[in-house]
């Protein structure tokens, strides 16, 4: 058969894309048709194809005897619905025609009717193909060059996009531990959103809108936070006093911890008033920021799967983190009940992070609880004094 049909049997009018299909084009090299397909699985979206039309195309793709898509062979296959129905995992014929419409407007496969609108090859006497009848999957050959480009494109913006929302995370950490630090409570409702979106989906455009708000807060928490920083010289002398308390104490039962501890607290009296929580229930909130407690005792981090969000994941975190330093359960029942889980988890945390200079963690946390009930404990100055150190 010399002439290849311009046009689609019965009704359907013909399209200038159908004509352009039926051109004759130069010869193209040869391509592995699996290869193509992924990669026109990474460029769907700039082709204008979905997921389900490509999945119609793996299953015409399939009655292709050969792997490779080559020039001079024939590239024509005419499935009857029911056959192409099937091998597409039982697809409606209504979806699968659709789904043919939609590769053939793509460009990516053009139709071969024949004077019937019958799908069927015609041979010779002796079996030789004259003539085929359906699908012509020349097209994904000729427009395998476009596909590769797009394929680039695509990947381009996916690693573009990729690097902006991972800046968008960080932003959202850093603002949220600085309003946490701040005590800002106006900045939740920004934090809440942008926490919001970033589990949807978003495009370029709402992940760059985002990094810029974010970023404009955190700015505005650093400018609030600059004040503070000016005075970091007459702070850092009052965090060198405070190193004492758990230097010297390394026995619990010995009697120089009350005066180092009365020192530590006569030298922490301008920063902070001794912590204490607001609240003895199961899930209050102490008095001094969670973020202050994490930044000063790094060591607590390594025990956990996520960065503690609150209070309620901190004495979760304790409890688990207690029976690693040999405290026992009744002593931890003890500290939760007399000063509250939240007080009690910063305490284990201040431990751990000295843990190396404690000789019995058992008996020094039973102290330390003593010492909350006498009204004597200070326990925002053992974590400036970690902070003190870290500066050091």
């Amino acid at each position: 058969m010399k002439h290849i049909a311009l046009t689609p049997f019965g009704r359907a009018p013909a399209t200038l894309a159908q004509v352009a299909a039926a051109r004759t084009a130069p010869p193209c090299p040869a391509v592995d048709k699996w290869t193509l397909y992924a990669r026109l699985r990474t460029a769907r979206v700039r082709l204008g194809v979905s997921d389900r039309d490509l999945g119609v195309l793996h299953a015409l793709l399939s009655f292709l005897p050969e792997r490779e898509l080559r020039d001079g062979e024939p590239l024509v296959v005419y499935p009857s619905n029911a056959t192409l129905s099937d091998r597409a995992h039982g697809m409606p014929e209504s979806t699968l025609r659709r789904h043919l419409a939609a590769l053939v407007r793509a460009g990516l496969v053009a139709r071969r009717d024949s004077p019937n609108g019958k799908r069927y090859a015609a041979r010779s006497r002796a079996g030789e193909l004259v003539a085929a009848y359906g699908f012509d999957l020349r097209s994904l050959l000729l427009r395998a060059p476009l596909i590769e480009a797009e394929a680039r494109a695509a990947e381009a913006e996916a690693q573009a996009l990729r690097a902006r929302r991972a800046e968008a995370v960080v932003l959202l950490r850093d603002a949220s531990k600085l309003a946490a630090l701040l005590g800002a409570s106006e900045a939740a409702d920004p934090l809440d959103g942008a926490r919001s979106l970033l589990r949807r989906q978003l495009g370029p455009e709402q992940v760059a809108a985002l990094v810029r708000d974010l970023s404009g807060l955190v700015d505005n928490l650093r400018a609030r936070l600059a004040p503070a920083e000016e005075m970091s010289g007459n702070d850092g002398q009052n965090e060198r006093h405070q190193q004492s308390p758990i230097q010297k104490d390394h026995d619990p039962i010995g009697g120089h911890e009350d005066e180092a501890a009365d020192a530590a607290s006569r030298a922490c009296h301008e920063i902070e008033e001794p912590v204490r929580p607001r609240s003895h229930r199961a899930g209050g909130e102490a008095a001094i920021p969670l973020a202050l407690v994490l930044k000063a005792c790094p060591e607590l981090l390594t025990y956990a799967e996520a960065e503690p969000r609150s209070w309620r994941d901190l004495a979760a975190l304790a409890e688990k983190v207690r029976g690693y330093m040999g405290i026992a359960s009744t002593i931890w029942v003890e500290a939760r009940s007399r000063m509250g889980p939240d007080l009690a988890a910063a305490t284990v945390a201040v431990m751990l992070q000295r843990f190396g200079e404690i000789r019995n963690p058992g008996g020094y946390l039973r102290r330390l609880v003593e010492r909350h009930a006498e009204g004597r404990l200070n326990l925002s100055g053992l974590i400036f004094g970690l902070l003190g150190r870290q500066g050091a």
